[in-house]
């Protein structure tokens, strides 16, 4: 099982940034520019997938969490 680093802001964050380019690709596939309309829904996938799973490969290899420390309960 993976460490979670995703907070609840960047989850939402990426749920937005998410819809808005697999709309955005939709959009432009229907437009007829279906080369970028493709490549805009499959890079969609990014943040929806880190946000669902609530883990960022990139953060981890930066060294990053959004999440809020556990404090420990003494």
């Amino acid at each position: 099982m993976v460490d979670v680093n995703v907070g609840t802001v960047d989850r939402v964050i990426r749920f937005v940034i998410g819809i808005a380019l697999l709309v955005w690709g939709f959009l432009t596939f229907q437009g007829g520019n279906s080369g970028l309309g493709i490549g805009l829904m499959v890079f969609s996938l990014i943040p929806l997938v880190t946000a669902t799973i609530k883990f960022c490969p990139l953060y981890t290899l930066l060294g990053i969490s959004t999440c809020p420390s556990k404090a420990s309960s003494s």
